[in-house]
């Protein structure tokens, strides 16, 4: 009887995370009560109705924002991208409460709220005919009368609150899914694999609503019916994610991770040469840590663990473990770096992509397509490839390479930043033929409907969904991955801030291009009238700032060392691959 206690006791005791999760007051968690695909999937079936929500108002924004707001082709694209680069940096700060403060799950319930509320605002901006300027049907916005300041402030003010609560979910939701997975089991290790693939097939399912029903409504039916469904199913998701509270894993929060980095810098700026001795009551490196490097950025760094006095403070003496969670951080910026420009691509998709597609035939029968519903295709050929990906030529790869993922997150990354400089080239070919075509059919001053279908815009939207099947989902799991385990919230919102910078770039890029192409009595690349504007040259532009963009980020993968694993889980993973290869080969030479 006292044998069966202790193995039935061993049993419990083996079922406990050796990851640190917690529930809500702190108590260790059982892996069969709590965390897995069971607490994942309210996680999933969020983010479908959220990203319905979220798509729901970007998709379409340009296309508000120059048929009611009356806004230009330059200055309604920058909104949406400025708005939309806000949207994608806000994850910093609620990166920072979470890792800091609250958690992650509190973080999001509050953060919910605050998006719900800005939803709300503006369903009621586009509801109410005095918030918005009177109907003109002048095809040059420049002759229609302008929104008020008032109008302007409530509806600006609706995104950016918005804006604000999307900073707090976006960085924890994600997070929140992969803590469901514990580093140190290595079947919940291998699903952990999978996880990020599946979590962007429930972002893009929720996106291929939005881009095609609810794109639809609004350009057919009506705006308030078009935004009051997003604001809805926002609600619903909040709901949803709420009723798996029982079955969630949490971590407890770390402190800032801003200020460790910070200490860690500053403490290693301010000794100049400091005695090659680490303090010794601060331990050793802890799992989950990278290896001190032997180079300049490495022994710069490791004189904040350095003891040069008695009195050493805070800001002067650091764990080693702080030091080597400050270089991993740090690492990963130049890959961060090397995001920036695809993301500047992916802006495109909802601003001068669907801009030339409001000069195309979009006639079906009695049928308007909506110019944003292409945007469909881009998470329609997503959906396909990372189910492709995983399903088909992960196993396949795998096989040669022994590595669980089949290919490396950066080599992942590396063949969609390839794809980007296609994306353009196509893009630009394209813009030529429809540039010929205006000129054949005589609309180029008057910027009228050219008689070429919309569909000819197709290859350039299914490509970046391809394109984001590689780049975008090892770019989440990258930084997730090879986060600190007490900064994973801030290693997520690199992804997001890349985003941004992305969006903001192309902001840039827009405004800088249109002024300077217009100089010396030029007509300009970019003006409100597509059809007389030079998007081909602008394309053309892109593809080569891309393929720049491939020769910096192969220099800096060449000097990245990846963060050591927590556990041995990834090792035993690699090895029952390798067994199972061995097993196969002797009935293979039968």
């Amino acid at each position: 009887m006292a044998s069966s206690s202790s193995s039935m006791e061993g049993g419990v005791e083996n079922d406990y995370t050796q990851d640190g999760t917690v529930d809500l007051k702190g108590n260790p968690v059982r892996r069969s009560k709590r965390g897995g695909w069971k607490a994942c999937s309210f996680v999933v079936v969020y983010e479908v109705f959220e990203r319905m929500a979220y798509y729901g108002i970007s998709t379409n924004l340009v296309i508000y924002l120059t048929k009611k707001l009356h806004q230009g082709t330059v200055k309604s694209s920058n909104n949406v991208t400025n708005w939309v680069g806000t949207i994608w940096m806000t994850p910093i700060l609620g990166a920072y409460i979470a890792d800091a403060h609250l958690g992650r799950y509190w973080t999001f319930v509050a953060a919910s709220a605050i998006y719900l509320s800005g939803m709300s605002l503006l369903t009621l901006a586009v509801s109410l005919p005095s918030l918005r300027p009177p109907h003109c049907t002048d095809p040059d916005p420049n002759n229609c009368p302008k929104a008020s300041t008032l109008q302007l402030g409530i509806f600006f003010g609706a995104l950016y609150t918005l804006a604000v609560g999307t900073g707090g979910t976006k960085p924890n939701i994600s997070t929140i899914g992969a803590d469901q997975f514990d580093d140190f089991e290595p079947r919940e290790k291998a699903h952990k694999l999978s996880f990020f693939n599946w979590w962007m097939f429930s972002i893009f399912f929720g996106t291929l609503f939005a881009n095609t029903v609810l794109v639809y409504i609004q350009d057919n039916v009506g705006w308030s019916i078009g935004y009051g469904l997003p604001t809805a199913g926002l609600l619903v998701s909040i709901v949803i994610f709420l009723a798996g509270t029982p079955f969630y894993r949490h971590r407890v929060p770390g402190g800032s991770p801003f200020t460790r980095m910070a200490r860690v810098i500053v403490a290693a700026g301010r000794k100049e040469r400091p005695s090659p001795r680490l303090s010794s009551r601060f331990g050793n490196l802890v799992p989950g840590c990278c290896s001190v490097l032997n180079n300049y950025y490495d022994r710069f760094l490791n004189k904040a663990a350095v003891q040069t006095g008695s009195d050493d403070g805070p800001w002067m003496l650091c764990p080693v473990t702080q030091v080597e969670e400050t270089k991993q951080m740090l690492r990963m910026i130049p890959i961060l770096v090397a995001t920036f420009i695809p993301s500047t691509m992916i802006a495109q998709i909802n601003t001068l992509f669907v801009k030339q597609g409001t000069t195309l035939h979009r006639q079906i029968g009695s049928f308007h397509i909506p110019p944003a519903s292409l945007t469909g295709f881009v998470t329609l050929s997503m959906l396909i490839s990372v189910v492709l990906y995983d399903r088909f030529l992960v196993p396949l790869v795998r096989k040669w390479t022994k590595n669980p993922r089949g290919i490396t997150l950066l080599q992942r990354m590396g063949i969609g930043i390839v794809f980007h400089i296609v994306i353009m080239l196509v893009a630009s070919l394209t813009e030529r033929h429809r540039l010929s075509e205006a000129r054949k059919h005589g609309v180029v001053e008057s910027g009228g409907q050219i008689p070429l279908s919309i569909f000819v815009l197709l290859p350039q939207f299914v490509l970046m969904g391809t394109a984001d099947a590689f780049l975008e989902v090892a770019k989440i799991e990258f930084f997730y991955d090879q986060a600190p385990e007490s900064m994973k919230s801030l290693g997520t919102s690199y992804s997001t801030t890349s985003l941004g910078i992305g969006n903001f770039i192309s902001s840039f890029l827009l405004s800088t291009i249109s002024d300077v192409t217009k100089r010396h009595g030029h007509k300009g690349w970019i003006l409100n009238n597509l059809n007389a504007s030079h998007l081909d040259y602008y394309y053309a532009f892109f593809s080569v700032l891309n393929f720049l963009n491939l020769g910096f980020f192969l220099v800096v993968i060449r000097f990245y060392v990846y963060k050591a694993e927590v556990s041995d889980s990834m090792h035993v993973l690699a090895e029952e691959l390798k067994e199972n290869a061995r097993l196969r080969e002797p009935s293979s030479n039968e």
